[in-house]
């Protein structure tokens, strides 16, 4: 009995051993996937800053100046062109192009009925009978 229990603790020994070496390396392999994702965040950060610095760079307003007198045969602006906001003309007023059609093929409307200030139609109040059977 008593190598029995020698041979028991003994594995049970081996046993935690195992167990206890297989998490440490498993800590380890986390940790060595913690530093490479801090490293590849830090190049997506250190791309992005380039990222912002050559569009900075592309639309600088000299550039693009530039790129249009070249590109584009641009005339100068002559102060004949510049209009004052009383010389334009009016906004045209709305139009309800669907109620016009609607009237010219026979299906709309053509004198709204009044409406009370409830929004029903005046004039439709419910007869007698009808009330008296809603009851």
């Amino acid at each position: 009995m008593l190598r029995y229990l020698n041979v028991v603790a003994i594995l049970a020994l081996i046993g935690s051993a195992i167990y206890a070496y297989s998490i440490k390396y498993e800590t380890i392999l986390f940790a060595e996937q913690i530093v490479k994702m801090k490293n590849a965040n830090q190049r997506e950060r250190d791309t992005i800053a380039m990222l912002r610095a050559e569009f900075a760079y592309l639309i600088r307003p000299g550039r693009i100046q530039a790129l249009a007198d070249k590109h584009l045969d641009l005339k100068q602006l002559s102060i004949d062109q510049i209009v004052q906001p009383q010389d334009l003309p009016e906004k045209a007023p709305p139009v309800d192009s669907i109620g016009k059609k609607l009237d010219m093929l026979g299906l709309g409307e053509a004198t709204p009925m009044p409406r009370d200030t409830t929004g029903s139609i005046r004039g439709t109040t419910p007869s007698a009978s009808t009330r008296q059977g809603t009851r």
